[in-house]
């Protein structure tokens, strides 16, 4: 079984993908960027300021697929600087307070709408 996510609790998906897909106890959210979920609109900021809004982004899709930030087990990271690291983490940090999921940090050279952070997570259902 196969369950495509859709809520106004995220923005909306800017290409061919769902905002998340739960199937076999699991909840897939795709990557997120800092975008507002009503406007669809990027908001600006330092990274500290777009993680904080990534990470709410990811909150609501998955209420919406009737789970939560404690039962994230796996999380990507992605930065366009890893200079941007400690700030990102002292904002992932506040989401994540006691047993924080997996996780892996990459810079890439480029990510979507020239944001500064990307995040995608696994969930248990």
């Amino acid at each position: 079984m196969r369950d495509v996510i859709v809520t106004k609790d995220g923005p909306a998906a800017i290409g061919p993908y769902s905002q998340a897909i739960k199937a076999n106890g699991l909840v897939f959210v795709s990557g997120q960027i800092a975008l507002d979920p009503v406007t669809n609109t990027l908001v600006t900021g330092d990274v500290a300021f777009q993680t904080d809004r990534v990470l709410k982004n990811v909150s609501g899709i998955l209420g919406a697929a009737g789970t939560s930030l404690e039962k994230v087990v796996r999380a990507t990271v992605f930065l366009k600087n890893m200079g941007d690291f400690a700030a990102m983490n002292e904002v992932y940090g506040t989401f994540f307070h006691t047993a924080p999921p997996a996780r892996s940090t990459v810079e890439v050279a480029r990510l979507p709408k020239d944001v500064l952070v990307e995040i995608d997570v696994i969930a248990l259902a």
